[in-house]
């Protein structure tokens, strides 16, 4: 072989693949920040619009408030308190109602909804009551509670339970019915009981449909305790709201529903950690990456 001949390196198996799979991921790493991005400026558009229709006069600031005034208010709360207490013990008693609501809602939906869907009898016999229940306006019930149960906390837990406990219900009885036959036959031919088919099968397959659920289902926590709390209470962020607008505070009445809206989203942020965690061997497309 002379000096001058070139012996090609041949690059490895694997380096067209990983190239490809680091382009991939640095698109969808560029798409998450543009996402990210429009969502901030649209975000600081839309409030800089209403500060300045709202100084103009535009729009009428006694009314509609305007940013600057709801910051205000925010901060003023959580340095000084509100009349009704701490705006932290506010936030955490509406906190405290909306998820024992959401627990006990949940908890009924999913047993009683893979129970009706197990169980033909029992869907022939209270699948009418319950589509009677549903139809009913939900949020009508919160006077009644409160006459029922006082101007404590029970009230308005026992609306977080009404509003949470249908969307749920719904979805884990439709996933017991959608779960694949023939998973449950080759079960049988195992020789599973019935206990058995319904833990390591049908409960399995019926998790998705349910995490699909607990998405709505929390704000639909946070919305009985809330109605609960203006109707009558205590303590709570509700209550805020409704002292806010008995004395025409329409920023007070803004600042309870961002703070309302920041609970929403922690608790929606974490219920998504946690359905990727339970769902890791999913693919990205169709596990919970909303």
């Amino acid at each position: 072989m002379s000096p001058e001949t070139v012996v090609p390196v041949k690059s490895p198996a694997g380096a067209p693949r990983t190239d490809r799979s680091r382009a991939r991921a640095r698109a969808a790493r560029n798409h998450r920040l543009l996402v990210h991005g429009t969502r901030v400026l649209l975000l600081v558009g839309l409030l800089g619009l209403w500060e300045w229709l709202a100084r103009a006069a535009v729009i009428d600031p006694f009314n509609f408030s305007m940013p600057s005034k709801i910051w205000d208010q925010m901060s003023q709360w959580a340095l000084h308190g509100t009349p009704q207490g701490s705006l932290w013990e506010q936030i955490w008693y509406t906190l405290y109602e909306a998820l024992l609501g959401w627990v006990i809602g949940v908890l009924g939906g999913v047993v009683l909804g893979i129970a009706l869907g197990r169980v033909r009898f029992l869907a022939d016999v209270l699948g009418p009551y319950i589509k009677v229940l549903n139809a009913l306006p939900r949020i009508v019930l919160a006077p009644i509670f409160l006459i029922w149960f006082g101007l404590g906390p029970a009230s308005k837990v026992a609306s977080a339970v009404v509003l949470v406990f249908f969307p749920v219900f719904f979805n884990a009885f439709q996933g017991a019915r959608e779960v694949d036959r023939n998973l449950v036959a080759n079960s049988r031919i195992l020789g599973a009981s019935n206990r058995q088919v319904t833990l390591q099968v049908v409960i399995p397959s019926a998790t998705s449909w349910i995490f699909t659920s607990l998405h709505v289902s929390f704000g639909f926590a946070l919305i009985g305790a809330i109605v609960g709390e203006y109707i009558g209470a205590t303590k709570g962020l509700g209550l805020l709201v409704a002292a806010s607008q008995g004395t025409f505070n329409a920023a007070g009445v803004y600042a309870a529903m961002v703070i309302l809206a920041v609970v929403a989203l922690l608790a929606e942020g974490l219920l998504a950690f946690l359905e990727r965690r339970l769902f890791r061997w999913k693919p990205a497309d169709s596990a919970g990456d909303r």
